[in-house]
């Protein structure tokens, strides 16, 4: 059962569907609802598209060789979407392949409490050119590009239940072996909320990490070509569908392959990524004007991540040239050694602003000898109905990732106030300063693989 992705139609799994039959397996790939030839509108992983998700088995068991024992769903993005959800509604599910998918779809494309706009305009344009959007979605992406806060609870709402994680205790109740895929730069649904999707996983489970962006781990697998995803997906089914002793199910379970070189690294759970940590302190205070763009930013939809996983060339700026007027920089030590970034990088701050509603992006910078950083992860922050004049604590869980900072190096952590990626909720004219109370200090936590 293969839902497709938003906007392909279902001659997107060609290749994969011919290997897995020619395998011996029965496969069904299907148009999502609303897109393309597919009947009614968009409903965005909706109860109707996990209703559909169950009607495909009914016809494949109706009408194919298909063993009601042993049914599995694999998808990229929407179809992967579908797939984790129909695991807890549809018992029959055996198996599951989640490749760039959501489990929050909520922490996916409104993380700290901000508008994701390029990736959420990226689908609202792909579902108006190949589909027939719901009269609801239109008006989600209406009040979500909009900024319309008063909309917000409804927004999230509407987010939660069509988010996976909503409903873990079914899916663990069914016992569907799940195999997670995301890729480090993914600009539409960031790794995070994978990450902490598994780690609340009860049945067999594995969770994989490449680099690349949305569906661009996954893409060379779609021309028929060999991909390291696809391959660990056909092991999975052959393991949980066919009672294949391939080894799948005694490698460890988290596998992940750093931005920065090729090889694979396993860990027995999510939780044991990046267990050592270390702090770049975050002295003095930094006071920058907002509204401006500093030069620090995380690039462009899909583009930029893809280009680091093929061409490892990630966003880069001139750390030493960043106005300080509209960028606070905190920068360590050169290090004497590698330091291999693994998994969630967190920040702790004090912030004042003189407005109620705000702001801030930060970034990690991998910085060399000449002052040119490299991006290593980043994150957007946003704050509403804040007194003004008053200082609160910021807890900012930046994007996951697995980058190697050479011996030589220092690491920069940028904040500024503008990101094309991100909508940003700064007044005219408002100012953020961030200080370091010495009862309260603000720190960057940065996890590293020994």
């Amino acid at each position: 059962d293969r839902p497709t992705s938003w906007g392909m139609p279902q001659v997107e799994y060609l290749a994969q569907a011919q290997k897995l039959a020619d395998d011996g397996y029965v496969v069904v790939s299907y148009t999502s609802r609303g897109f393309w030839l597919s009947g009614g509108q968009i409903e965005t992983a909706g109860a109707p598209d996990v209703a559909d998700s169950s009607k495909v088995i009914d016809w494949a068991l109706a009408h194919t060789p298909a063993d009601p024992d042993r049914i599995g769903m694999a998808g990229i993005s929407y179809g992967a979407g579908i797939g984790l959800l129909s695991a807890g509604f549809d018992k029959r599910v055996k198996a599951v392949v989640a490749m760039s998918g959501w489990a929050d779809l909520i922490d996916a494309i409104y993380s700290g409490r901000t508008q994701h706009q390029q990736a959420a305009a990226l689908l609202g344009g792909a579902g108006a050119l190949t589909g027939r959007p719901s009269a609801e979605l239109a008006e989600i992406l209406k009040n979500f590009l909009g900024s319309r806060l008063d909309k917000e609870p409804e927004m999230i709402e509407w987010g939660r239940k069509r988010s996976p994680a909503s409903y873990l205790d079914k899916i663990n109740a069914n016992g569907a072996a799940i195999m997670l895929g995301n890729a480090w730069g993914d600009t539409i649904f960031p790794p995070n909320q994978y990450a902490e999707c598994y780690e609340r996983l009860t049945g067999p489970k594995r969770l994989e990490l490449r680099p690349g962006d949305h569906a661009t781990a996954e893409l060379t697998g779609l021309l028929g070509l060999p991909n390291d995803t696809w391959n660990n997906a056909h092991r999975w089914f052959d393991h949980y569908l066919k009672g294949a002793a391939n080894g799948v199910d005694r490698e460890q379970p988290v596998q992940l392959k750093s931005r920065s070189s090729n090889g694979y690294e396993g860990y027995p759970s999510w939780a044991a990524v990046g267990r050592k940590r270390i702090d770049l302190p975050l002295s003095g205070d930094r006071t920058i004007a907002t509204n401006v763009d500093s030069g620090a930013d995380a690039g462009v939809v899909l583009l930029t991540n893809a280009l680091d996983q093929f061409l490892k060339t990630p966003p880069v700026v001139s750390v030493p040239l960043l106005p300080r007027s509209v960028a606070a920089v905190w920068q360590s030590e050169p290090y004497a050694t590698e330091r291999r970034v693994r998994g969630t990088v967190t920040l702790h701050t004090t912030l004042t602003s003189d407005k109620e509603s705000g702001t801030a992006v930060a970034y990690l910078y991998d910085v060399g000898p000449l002052g040119v950083g490299q991006l290593v992860t980043n994150a957007p922050y946003t704050f509403h109905g804040k007194t003004p004049g008053t200082p609160f604590g910021v807890d900012l869980e930046l994007f996951s990732t697995a980058y190697d900072v050479p011996a030589g190096h220092r690491l920069a952590l940028v904040v500024d106030t503008v990101d094309p990626l991100y909508i940003s909720h700064n007044p005219p004219g408002a100012k953020l300063t961030f200080s370091s109370p010495k009862d309260d200090p603000s720190r960057l936590s940065i996890p590293l693989r020994d």
